[in-house]
């Protein structure tokens, strides 16, 4: 089965390459029925519709590889493979034999010229390769013949940094991420490849296996494989406690990628004091992200807003949220989204949107919204990048379908550009003003009993009246400042030394009075008040 690479092709006996090919068809398509079709199709489509070149941006590269075969047995062509550290060798065989001397980038694509029949080509890590002049020639006459002739180069690499003369012709491949039924498959597939060698106590109810199975969303098949690796390894059990260590070890799986990070959200709505509109909306809507809500008629509630002044409460309420929802919280990094290769940014920003996904019901927060897109409001310094970036993120906020709940938060008004302030973005733009006197009541309570102090031995009404103007994070400041003084002293906290902690530090309202009463006069009748 040599198919017109010359002299260097391997001699084998036809009938047992056949054989052995057929073999590898039937492994393949039994693994083509565990596991998620939809790549497989899509793939199939770019080659009936004669895209010469395909790029694989993905560190899962055995996943990629076995999609590329399932497709090419589909569509019933060869298949070659090649790296630079085994060579080219035809990819559905079992065990094939490299081409002798094809481990070199330039020897292999001229073999591969050499084809007489179309065939799917998976090149592995060439884009390092790609500096040099000859192989990027080599590779430009490879595709160019693809175009004419058939078959389909496809690059696979972790790295992106493709040459413009071909990223200009190679159509972006996005690998998906596995559903429910897969990631059911791949847990099974683990406990019974662990029972196999020293038994495994199981003692899981249906519905925390369930709980297991949503919490590995988001994560690759690999992924997922060695997040119950590293949960069940220690103490070789599979039970209810098995549920947060899932969580945990998703956490560094998140945190390692540097797009979205978990976030450990205890606190309550009730630890907030005041903002008693938002949180009597979202107690309405506290269900909606839910299967139930959905068969009920109700579309999942898209996202709020959050405006206003620093320190009022705003990422708090974000937090708040998702422990009274009991939905996991992710926070969006807009700022980890940018890199300097063309292409880059736009592509981390989708990936990060589509795990987001992939892991709903969850609540997806973005912290500053406006630091993020900053030039997306204004003249652009950076050649349109924010611009293209935010008009993504504004797409992905009007079409998708998926219980994903956004919580944005902004201070600075004027740095928003337009349209993200349109109806329909949002459910619902909340203005988050200064505390007024009986939540700055509340709040003095609420961080009094944090720190093991009994509210009412304090003139609360006292302390509220004397921080009109503060923000919710300048109270606990002055509660905290309070504390360190009586502690210097060796006295216990009072209400003289709390409203003296107030007196000698001015809140922000006051150095900063203009922008406050501007941000406040903008909100009128553009916002809905949160308290």
């Amino acid at each position: 089965m040599t198919h017109g690479i010359g002299g260097e092709a391997r001699q084998a006996d036809a009938g047992h390459a056949a054989a052995a090919t057929q073999r590898a068809a039937a492994s393949v398509r039994a693994v083509d029925i565990n596991r998620q079709g939809d790549d497989v199709q899509r793939l199939q489509q770019l080659y009936v519709a004669q895209h010469p070149c395909v790029s694989i941006h993905t560190v899962e590269e055995d996943e990629a590889l076995q999609t590329l075969r399932t497709m090419s047995v589909e569509a019933g062509v060869d298949m070659w493979q090649w790296s630079s550290s085994v060579g080219l060798r035809e990819g559905l065989l079992s065990n094939p034999t490299p081409i002798p001397d094809s481990t070199a980038a330039v020897a292999a694509l001229y073999k591969l010229t050499t084809l007489t029949r179309p065939s799917v080509m998976a090149l592995v890590d060439l884009a390092g390769h790609l500096k040099d002049e000859r192989v990027l020639r080599m590779l430009r006459d490879l595709i160019q013949r693809c175009d004419r002739d058939g078959g389909m180069v496809a690059l696979i690499d972790a790295s992106n940094e493709l040459p413009p003369a071909i990223r200009a012709i190679a159509t972006p491949f996005d690998l998906s991420l596995p559903a429910a039924e897969e990631l059911e498959r791949v847990v099974k597939s683990v406990l019974r490849e662990l029972n196999s060698v020293v038994p495994i106590h199981v003692d899981i109810d249906r519905n925390a296996f369930q709980t297991i199975i949503r919490n590995l969303r988001g994560l690759s098949a690999r992924q997922a494989r060695q997040v119950i690796l590293d949960t069940i390894t220690p103490n070789r059990s599979f039970e209810i406690s098995v549920v947060n260590k899932v969580l945990a070890e998703k956490r560094k799986q998140f945190q390692s990628a540097g797009l979205l990070e978990y976030v450990e959200s205890p606190v309550d709505l009730g630890e907030i004091g005041g903002l008693n509109k938002l949180k009597e909306w979202l107690r309405v809507r506290q269900n909606a992200l839910s299967d139930e809500a959905a068969a009920f008629g109700i579309p999942a509630p898209r996202g709020v807003l959050m405006l206003g002044m620093q320190g009022a409460g705003k990422s708090l309420s974000a937090k708040a949220v998702a422990t009274s929802w009991q939905r996991p919280l992710l926070r969006l990094d807009v700022g980890a989204l940018y890199d300097r290769y063309i292409g880059e940014s736009e592509r981390r920003l989708r990936d990060a949107l589509r795990q987001a996904e992939m892991m709903s019901p969850i609540i997806l927060w973005i912290d500053e919204i406006e630091k993020g897109f900053a030039s997306a409001a204004s003249q652009s310094t950076d050649g349109g990048l924010s611009k293209r970036m935010f008009g993504s993120l504004l797409t992905w906020m009007q079409e998708h379908k998926t219980q994903v709940f956004l919580i944005a938060t902004a201070n600075d008004i004027e740095a928003l550009p337009p349209e993200l302030l349109r109806k329909g973005r949002f459910d619902e733009i909340f203005f988050v003003d200064l505390p007024g006197l009986e939540a700055r009541r509340q709040i003095f309570s609420i961080h009094l009993a944090k720190r093991q102090r009994n509210p009412e031995a304090f003139d609360l009404d006292t302390l509220a009246e004397a921080s009109e103007g503060f923000s919710g994070a300048e109270i606990e400041q002055a509660v905290i400042a309070a504390l360190c003084q009586a502690f210097s002293a060796k006295t216990e906290l009072t209400t003289a030394a709390l409203t003296n902690a107030i007196k000698t530090s001015p809140p922000l309202s006051v150095t900063m009075a203009e922008r406050v009463h501007t941000l406040r006069e903008w909100a009128v009748g553009r916002c809905m008040s949160a308290d």
